[in-house]
């Protein structure tokens, strides 16, 4: 009897159209042999479907009632089983169990639909990119996501305070066109100032900010993300889809990219829901925007002028008038340039730059200093003029005292 290789060889060649004898001389066999395969059917192989038998057989029972209970550690299963009698290897064992054995798992948590209008999540993310001499910076990026519509709204920014949180928040808000009735944040410090015997203390600056526009903040259970999940995805998103080979050249450009982003992601059919984030947005019933003035107060922020007339905003120096000088200024970020007021006096309007350290001067930030000793108001004082005297008839003193004869 040939092997089965063999066999398949005679029948392949025989398809190929070669007759019984070039078969029998390429294969080493004799004619008779081609002929009777070519012929034949093909028999399965004598050891097909046979199992071997193994040392483990007769152990598998137990090993399973054991892996029922959640014993998985396999010298334990080991140490079980040779007592029975068992003398095979551990790696025999390792083996059978390892199909059976459950992979790493965190605890199930259940998945919540918020009702429209209901709930924002928010949270900051680091993105790092490299500048045009190879150094590495890295960058804060703002994201809120409608928890119902899943409408996604992304802003970068110089940093991470309750500023710059308050004004990305409003930014958001204005995008959305309205406002959820909560916000669901993890425990940032700018949002949580302390807890006491487990209950919130909200940062009173972000508690009246809140209170002000009209929603309650929330937050997720200490060391649980999970519990904020749609934003927490929206981070890795914006890193892994947004972010990389992204060419900009300042802070504005990044930020004018991210927000053509967002509309065209919101106009796509989004994986979860099956929905357009967009359409949805638009009939989420979100409470309406409070007043402008409201809203602009929390674009501003105080800062005081130094002796040299300069304001810091996000690690750079601006130049104001020095008769500004130790001034306290507002200042806010508007199209792209850091205007600095004082009242309602325009001081400056700088183009907003990036990299911190740098100073940036006024044209005739100092003009008028030297003559005026750097003192801009003078003091009150009084002045001296000549003039001369009125020469008045005697008489004239002898009235103002009452009429007194001379004698």
């Amino acid at each position: 009897m040939i092997r089965s290789g063999l066999i398949l060889m005679i029948k392949d060649l025989a398809l190929k159209g070669k007759s019984v004898s070039q078969i029998a001389s390429e294969v080493g066999v004799s004619e008779n042999t081609a002929r009777k395969y070519i012929a034949g059917p093909m028999k399965p192989h004598g050891l097909l479907g046979r199992k071997k038998p193994s040392k483990l057989d007769s152990y598998k029972p137990m090993l399973q009632e054991m892996m029922n209970q959640g014993i998985f550690n396999c010298v334990v299963l080991l140490d079980r089983i040779r007592n029975m009698g068992y003398d095979g290897s551990m790696t025999i064992l390792k083996d059978y169990v390892h199909p059976f054995r459950p992979g790493k798992s965190t605890p199930a948590v259940r998945r919540y639909e918020t009702l429209p209008g209901k709930q924002a999540q928010m949270d900051w993310g680091i993105c790092q990119f490299e500048d045009e001499q190879g150094q590495i910076h890295y960058v804060p990026s703002f994201v809120m996501v409608l928890s119902h519509s899943r409408a996604r709204y992304v802003e970068f920014t110089a940093r991470c305070d309750l500023r710059s949180l308050e004004r990305c928040m409003i930014h958001a808000f204005e995008y959305f066109g309205g406002i959820p009735e909560e916000v669901l944040t993890d425990n940032m410090k700018t949002v949580v100032d302390h807890r006491e015997a487990g209950k919130v203390i909200w940062n009173p600056q972000f508690a009246n900010f809140a209170a002000e526009l009209g929603f309650v903040p929330k937050v997720c259970k200490v060391r649980k993300p999970q519990t904020k999940g749609k934003v927490e995805r929206l981070v890795r998103y914006v890193k892994e889809n947004f972010f990389p080979g992204r060419i900009f050249t300042n802070l504005e450009d990044l930020n004018r990219q991210a927000l053509q982003w967002c509309h065209q992601v919101n106009a796509k059919v989004h994986a979860t829901t099956g929905k357009i984030p967009a359409r949805e947005m638009a009939a989420e019933p979100l409470k309406p925007l409070p007043e402008q003035a409201v809203l602009d107060r929390y674009r501003w922020e105080t800062r005081h002028a130094t002796r040299d007339g300069l304001v810091s905003y996000d690690g750079i120096r601006y130049g104001i008038p020095w008769q500004y000088s130790g001034k306290e200024v507002q200042v806010r970020l508007h199209n792209g340039k850091v205007e600095i007021y004082y009242n309602e006096t325009l001081l400056a309007a700088h183009e907003a730059t990036h990299g911190a350290g740098r100073t940036i001067h006024l044209t005739g930030q100092y003009q008028g200093l030297i003559e005026k000793h750097g003192i801009a108001i003078p003091s009150c004082i009084a002045y001296m003029q000549s003039a001369s005297v009125e020469q008045r008839d005697l008489s004239f003193y002898d009235q103002m005292i009452g009429g007194v004869h001379r004698g």
